[in-house]
């Protein structure tokens, strides 16, 4: 099939299996910005370069600015940390095998943020690059080749504005067309991403990006153009609404007229995004309050499985290439809890859109022959899944427990009986998963 420059038609292409199979991918936002590793309580640190150099009005913004001050000078501007900007602990495939325990099936690489640096080799950010400057590394390159043999698929996220740039300031039309939209052909030829998560569309609608151009570009003639996966970050009326998957971030849409729970009503794969803290870029401020626990993170995570929603957790590494080790520790728990409890998550589809049963969410895999049930809180004695008809041939089992749990008929609704269960016989940990096989 031929798209055409138009949304109606861009939008009739699906989204790649793959994707919808995955659930879980790794965010990465890694740059300049790792190197001050500062935020106001509560906001982004990636976006310490909009506000360091130049005092404004609002309360944060002047946070960021007296930090700047008080901690590099009047004289120290956002472009003087590539300098700082080395790298040195940095590995590809250490990275890869960690997001590969934690059970990760893709990783996005912000390859470019809005302060217009990229992570890789490219014509269009001549000495603005980790490649000619900085710590002279072609990152993008290193982990795309650390993905291969491995489970975990090799994707960018690109910033469509740049906050510097002088076309953009002057002309945000000649911008897309001269620069942004060669760049992406660049990045995409390149490195063969299998996802594309597109970001700060929302000054300008999707015209004046020439989004669709792109994209037919993207789905006709691009190398990917069979798996790729964008996103729906092309001007300030498509997010929530056209695109490749639909997103939110910290559960929060961006478009006036679409929330989180009616984008489910739209059919249509959609991903969270959002970081273990409050920033996605390294905050060396917050503290282990600020980090979600293992306990809050998966329930978050099936959560979103049981509505059909992919889950793109954001790791922020130092400005040396390490990855903090808590959030190391936060992506080995999801791991060890996936590897017992993945069958019911990889290539899961949505069986309910609201479970009427409490703190009991579900998963069913393709075919519907299997039902799984997630049970929120450790379980007890008999428990009654008003979703699931019960059958007479109908098994049950408990993915990390070898004993038995029984199946009953309950009015005609599956009552599971657990007994009383020693933790000690436990694998499973947080959330507790049973498989329905009728």
């Amino acid at each position: 099939m031929k798209y055409e420059n138009n949304w109606e038609s861009i939008n009739s292409r699906p989204v790649p299996e793959w994707f919808e199979d995955a659930k879980f991918g790794i965010f990465i936002h890694w740059g300049l910005y790792s190197v001050p590793a500062y935020a106001p309580h509560g906001h982004y640190a990636e976006w310490y370069g909009c506000h360091c150099d130049v005092e404004k009005e609002s309360p944060v913004d002047k946070q960021y600015y007296e930090y700047h001050q008080k901690t590099y000078g009047p004289d120290f501007k956002y472009a003087d940390f590539v300098n700082m900007f080395k790298a040195e602990n940095f590995n590809a495939k250490d990275w890869i095998s960690l997001f590969e325990d934690a059970g990760a099936r893709y990783m996005n690489l912000v390859s470019k943020h809005h302060d217009g640096f990229c992570l890789y080799k490219s014509k269009y950010a001549w000495n603005w690059n980790s490649v000619d400057v900085g710590p002279h590394r072609d990152f993008c390159k290193e982990l795309s080749e650390a993905c291969e043999g491995t489970k975990v698929r090799f994707g960018v996220y690109h910033s469509v504005y740049e906050w510097f740039h002088p076309l953009y300031l002057k002309n945000p039309e000649e911008y897309a067309t001269e620069h942004l939209i060669p760049m992406l052909k660049e990045l995409i030829e390149n490195y063969k991403p299998y996802t594309l998560f597109t970001d700060g569309e929302w000054e300008h609608p999707s015209s004046v990006w020439h989004s669709t151009e792109f994209l037919q570009w993207l789905y006709n003639e691009s190398s990917v153009k069979d798996y790729i996966v964008p996103n729906d970050r092309w001007g300030r009326e498509t997010r929530g609404r056209l695109g490749g998957n639909l997103t939110t971030e910290y559960g929060f849409v961006g478009s006036p007229d679409t929330d989180v729970d009616n984008i489910q009503e739209l059919d249509r794969v959609s991903e969270e995004c959002r970081g273990i803290g409050a920033s996605f870029g390294w905050n060396k401020y917050e503290t282990v309050d600020d980090y979600l626990s293992p306990k809050a993170l998966i329930d978050m995570f099936v959560d979103l499985i049981s509505k059909g929603q992919n889950f793109l957790l954001n790791i922020g590494p130092t400005d040396d290439g390490r990855i903090p080790v808590i959030m190391e520790e936060r992506l080995r728990q999801m791991g060890k809890w996936l590897k017992i409890n993945g069958e019911a998550v990889y290539a899961s589809r949505r069986y309910v859109r609201e479970s009427k049963t409490e703190n009991v969410k579900y998963t069913r895999s393709k075919d519907s022959s299997k039902i799984y049930a997630f049970f929120m809180n450790y379980p007890v004695g008999k428990i009654t899944l008003e979703d699931v008809d019960y059958t007479e041939n109908m098994k049950v089992s408990l993915l990390g427990y070898n004993g038995e749990i029984k199946a009953e008929n309950d009015n005609g609704k599956l009552c599971v009986d657990f007994g009383f269960i020693n933790p000690d016989e436990m694998e499973s940990a947080y959330v507790y998963t049973v498989k329905i096989e009728k």
